[in-house]
C-alpha cells in the first residue's frame, strides 16, 4: 500500500480496518519522498464509526482514506505545510497549539486551509 507507512499505522484506531485510497497514498509517498524525513501519523482511516466521525453531520475525508493527520511542529510543520502545497494537497488543517501539534491532510477538490 505504502513506501514508507505501515498498514497499523493507517489503520482506524477504533475498528482497526484500512481502506485509504491508492490515489491518496501515491501522493503521500512523494510528499513523503520530497520531505526526507519520517512522518508520525496520529490518524489515518477513520472508519464511520469512529467517535471522532460519528460526531460529525457529514463524516470526513479519513473516512474515504483521503486524509491523514502528520504530528509535526515548529519549523518542520512550515516545511511540510509548504511542501504539501507544492505536491497538490488541497486541505491543509493546522494545529500548532497545546500538546498534540500537528498538520492534517487531505485531497479535497476544492483547496482549503484552517486552524483548529
Amino acid at each position: 500500500m505504502s513506501q514508507y507507512f505501515k498498514t497499523h499505522e493507517l489503520a482506524c484506531r477504533h475498528t482497526g480496518l484500512c481502506q485509504m485510497n491508492a490515489e491518496f497514498m501515491a501522493k503521500l509517498d512523494r510528499l513523503r519522498e520530497a520531505y526526507g524525513k519520517p512522518m508520525r501519523l496520529s490518524s489515518a482511516y477513520r472508519h464511520p464509526s469512529h467517535p471522532s466521525e460519528a460526531a460529525k453531520r457529514v463524516p470526513g475525508l479519513h473516512t474515504q482514506g483521503r486524509a491523514v493527520d502528520v504530528l509535526v511542529a515548529g519549523s518542520d510543520a512550515y516545511a511540510l505545510v509548504k511542501l504539501a502545497l507544492a505536491h497538490g494537497f488541497g486541505g491543509i488543517g493546522v494545529s500548532q497549539s497545546g500538546d498534540t501539534r500537528f498538520i492534517h491532510l487531505d485531497n479535497r477538490e476544492i483547496p482549503a486551509i484552517w486552524s483548529y
